[in-house]
């Protein structure tokens, strides 16, 4: 008996520890993607999505589907520097659902000379080929 809780001590401990890992990993991803954005690197910031037709992401013009159409519409709405400003998130939460996906809260906030802009945004993280990526992107 006392080998059976062992080794479930053990395997709840490094499921944590894989937990903890892949939220830095997520954290770190999301970091590297406002160094991106206030670079005015649009295809860098795209990274973290997943290059597929399967990626979503819903705005204030309902939903988007697509790699190709998410960064095509990002390059429209955001053109230059006076439009992409300087980005910054607030993290509000970084949860698993299940072994390879994650759910993440958040709170965008751009300074911008043609005017400010914020709201939140939701996010779902896929792990890929052993790469988190995100999947879905909800923001507004």
């Amino acid at each position: 008996m006392k080998k059976i809780l062992l080794l479930a001590c053990i395997v709840i401990s490094l499921t944590s520890k894989a937990q903890t890992n892949d939220e830095k990993i997520i954290r770190n991803m999301l970091a590297d993607q406002i160094s991106f954005w206030n670079k005015g690197d649009i295809p860098s910031f795209m990274k973290g999505y997943w290059e597929n037709d399967s990626l979503v992401f819903i705005g204030k013009n309902g939903p988007t589907y697509g790699y190709n159409n998410t960064l095509r519409n990002y390059q429209k709405n955001y053109p230059n520097k006076d439009y992409m400003g300087v980005l910054n998130f607030d993290i509000i939460s970084v949860q698993p659902i299940e072994k390879d996906h994650y759910f993440v809260i958040g709170k965008f906030m751009l300074q911008r000379k043609v005017g400010d802009a914020s709201g939140h945004f939701t996010l779902i993280f896929k792990r890929i080929n052993g790469v988190w990526k995100i999947v879905s992107d909800h923001s507004s």
